[in-house]
C-alpha cells in the first residue's frame, strides 16, 4: 500500500497545474436537478452550470469556471453545452481513462433541441458522468 492517501484513493490522481488535486464536487441527484429547471422555468439550469464549473475548475485548475460558464449558459446556452461535457470528460482523460462525455455530447442540446427529448439525453449523459466522476472519487 502506498503512504500516499491520494493514491490509495484512486490511480492516476488528476493534479492542477500546480500538482495539486483540489476539493471533490457536489453528487448532484439528475432527477432533483430536472424538476428544479422545470420547476424555475430554467433559472436552475444557470446555477448548475456554475456550480458544476465552479466546482471542476477548483478540482483541476483548468476550465471556465463558475463565472464564465454562467454567463455563457445565460447568453450563449448553445455554446456552454458543448463545453461542459467536454470539461467533464477531461477529468476523465486527466486520470488516464476513457471520456464517457465530450463535446460531441453537445450535439443531444443543439441541434438536439429540434427533437425535443435532446437537452434532457444531454443533461442525463452529462450530468451522471460527472456524479461518477466525483464518487469514484469518494464523494456520496
Amino acid at each position: 500500500m502506498n503512504d500516499n492517501p491520494a493514491q490509495n484513493t484512486y490511480p492516476n490522481p488528476p493534479t492542477t497545474p500546480g500538482g495539486q488535486l483540489g476539493p471533490i464536487g457536489t453528487v448532484r441527484s439528475t432527477g432533483v436537478c430536472i424538476l428544479l429547471a422545470v420547476i424555475t422555468f430554467g433559472i436552475y439550469t444557470w446555477v448548475w452550470w456554475y456550480k458544476t464549473h465552479a466546482e471542476m475548475k477548483r478540482h483541476n485548475g483548468a476550465g471556465l469556471g463558475g463565472g464564465v460558464a454562467l454567463l455563457l449558459g445565460i447568453f450563449l446556452p448553445f455554446v456552454v453545452a458543448y463545453v461542459t461535457p467536454s470539461e467533464v470528460g477531461g477529468l476523465y482523460e486527466r486520470r488516464g481513462q476513457r471520456k464517457p462525455v465530450g463535446g460531441a455530447t453537445g450535439l443531444w442540446y443543439f441541434p438536439g433541441c429540434f427533437i425535443v427529448i435532446g437537452p434532457l439525453v444531454w443533461f442525463i449523459k452529462t450530468n451522471g458522468a460527472l456524479n461518477s466522476y466525483w464518487r469514484s472519487l469518494g464523494a456520496s
